[in-house]
């Protein structure tokens, strides 16, 4: 899937408010520094995982799931860090359940032809295959050499 800078910028510029289904606890699952860095960049992330509901993390509670997010939550991003086998469900309760979605985005090996088929034809913008994370720091200038932003730039290279 190839999707434009300006299209992924748009998303990533006007999002305010993601909910990142299969959000782990565990500082060093990909979901959980994902959310982490999101969070730090100024969005508000709410974790969806039943295994952890009702817990805090980046000051927000954890969700059981979509329908348990309240509905002036303002969330406007669902993020799917599940396997594709899951995401038609997810798409389907996202549409039916949050007022002011606006992107359905699968992460990085996260596909569903069929899904997202049925959250453009709702009117969702639709990412697959990308992490928001790594697009952030691609378009608005903090990745660097191998992929970190060090913060240092070196001369003697």
């Amino acid at each position: 899937m190839e999707y434009s800078d300006s299209y992924l910028r748009n998303i990533l510029q006007t999002t305010k408010v993601i909910a990142c289904v299969g959000m782990s606890t565990n500082p060093v699952r990909p979901s959980y520094f994902v959310a982490r860095y999101m969070t730090l960049k100024g969005f508000t992330v709410i974790g969806v995982n039943p295994g952890h509901a009702g817990k805090m993390l980046f000051g927000q509670r954890i969700a059981a799931s979509l329908s348990d997010i309240p509905e002036n939550a303002g969330v406007d991003m669902v993020d799917i860090f599940r396997q594709p086998d899951a995401v038609p469900a997810i798409v389907d309760e996202a549409i039916s359940t949050l007022p002011d979605l606006r992107t359905i985005w699968m992460q990085i090996g996260v596909t569903h032809a069929e899904a997202a088929v049925v959250a453009e034809a709702a009117g969702l913008a639709v990412v697959q295959d990308r992490c928001p994370k790594i697009e952030y720091q691609r378009l608005f200038g903090e990745l660097r050499m191998g992929g970190f932003n060090t913060g240092v730039v070196s001369s003697k290279l």
